[in-house]
């Protein structure tokens, strides 16, 4: 199966925008820093609950979820 690669730099700048840091959001979100890391830089994928906390935390709106957490890096 082929592993499709995100674009998250648009989530990383909401995230420094309401949050300050990766660290900040990592505790809010209720995973490491680590694992946040790993998941931005596509090692690992974002689950459903943690796509719909992270979207309660960074007060996105519904109809912009694909824009943050499933835009496919080119």
């Amino acid at each position: 199966m082929e592993r499709i690669f995100f674009d998250y730099s648009k989530l990383s700048g909401r995230i420094k925008e309401k949050f300050g840091s990766q660290k900040a959001f990592s505790e809010a979100l209720g995973v490491s820093e680590a694992t946040l890391s790993n998941k931005l830089t596509g090692y690992y994928y974002f689950t459903q609950a943690e796509i719909k906390k992270a979207c309660q935390l960074l007060e996105l709106e519904p109809g912009t979820v694909t824009e943050y957490f499933f835009a496919v890096k080119v």
